[in-house]
């Protein structure tokens, strides 16, 4: 069965905010587990949706995956600079890995960018540990630009990392 990529339906962002819930909590990646505040942002789908673009993986008609893609400007980011479009929150339930959806996520989120007029670039950022992203991100032309890492939560230590692209 091939993916499909679209917009994300408000009938699926329970299901798609479990699935990036789920991604985080079992990769370990949210510094206070169950009780990190960031879990409740990854599955208000709705919240995020009013602000930005969800965009959802689906194979065989169910979710699998998805990702937040916010276009120049929108208030959904965290470093984008003016012109530069920004993806946030990219999950794939573990089920569903290695069958491509991560990258058909973002080559997504790209082809929004480039469709764009007022887009030169794109952004985003990842943490160390998620190395299976960052070769999708190497892959699809994106570069390291450690001078734009940065530290979300004040008082820990914890950077993420950032990638960009210029289109």
């Amino acid at each position: 069965m091939d993916i499909e990529i679209r917009p994300a339906k408000p009938t699926e962002y329970a299901v798609i905010g479990e699935i990036t819930a789920q991604a985080y909590l079992l990769d370990d990646l949210l510094t206070f587990g169950e009780s990190d505040w960031y879990l409740g942002e990854l599955r208000d789908v709705a919240k995020r949706a009013a602000a930005a673009e969800v965009v959802v993986a689906l194979l065989g008609g169910e979710p699998i995956g998805t990702v937040t893609y916010v276009p120049a400007g929108g208030p959904m980011a965290n470093l984008a600079r003016p012109g530069e479009a920004e993806i946030r929150m990219l999950a794939v339930s573990r089920a569903a890995r290695g069958r491509g959806a991560g990258e058909a996520l973002v080559r997504a989120c790209i082809d929004r960018a480039r469709a764009a007029d007022d887009c030169t670039g794109m952004v985003l950022s990842t943490q160390q540990i998620m190395h299976a992203a960052h070769r999708i991100y190497e892959r699809l032309g994106f570069t390291r630009a450690p001078a734009r890492d940065w530290d979300p939560i004040q008082g820990v230590e914890f950077t993420l990392l950032t990638y960009e692209l210029t289109l």
